[in-house]
């Protein structure tokens, strides 16, 4: 292929394109793309291919929190098994190292806040390596995953002037 990025940008912003749409876009054939695909998959450069809801939309009941995490590192291991320990349960959506004044944000979904709170002081803060946590409900999403979750509030039409 001669744009192998260019394929994996196409499919992160939508991946229910085909091979042969993919193929066009690319000037590649349907056979390349579709081979350069499967090596991606099997080589773990693609992880997975997820759909992004307005739960807002829904009847389901759900809340999002950002969670800043201060941890002491492990000797040896670093910051690494501590965010294993994190992600391995279900309620975790994402974890990631950060700079600044804290050291993981963690992602989480719950039910209610409650369950969320609970989560926090029942699972996370007692674990031996964390020093602090900081909980942040997120209140409205206005985009996520580069998806804009309210576009009628937001025309991008230019103003033609003649």
């Amino acid at each position: 292929m001669k744009n192998p990025e260019k394929l994996l940008d196409l499919l992160a912003q939508d991946a229910r394109l085909t091979p042969a749409q993919l193929a066009a876009m690319l000037g590649e054939t349907e056979e390349d793309v579709a081979a350069a695909i499967n090596a991606y998959e099997k080589n773990s450069t693609i992880l997975g291919y997820k759909t992004v809801v307005d739960w807002d939309k829904t009847s389901k009941e759900s809340v999002t929190a950002l969670i800043e995490v201060k941890i002491t590192p492990q000797k040896g291991m670093g910051f690494d098994e501590i965010a294993r320990q994190i992600y391995s349960h279900h309620q975790v959506e994402s974890v990631y190292l950060m700079s600044g004044g804290f050291d993981l944000t963690v992602i989480i979904k719950g039910r209610t806040m409650r369950e969320v709170a609970r989560f926090v002081s029942e699972q996370l803060a007692p674990m031996e390596n964390v020093l602090s946590t900081g909980t942040h409900f997120i209140l409205k999403k206005y985009k996520d995953n580069s998806v804009e979750f309210d576009p009628a509030d937001n025309d991008k039409r230019e103003v033609m002037a003649w």
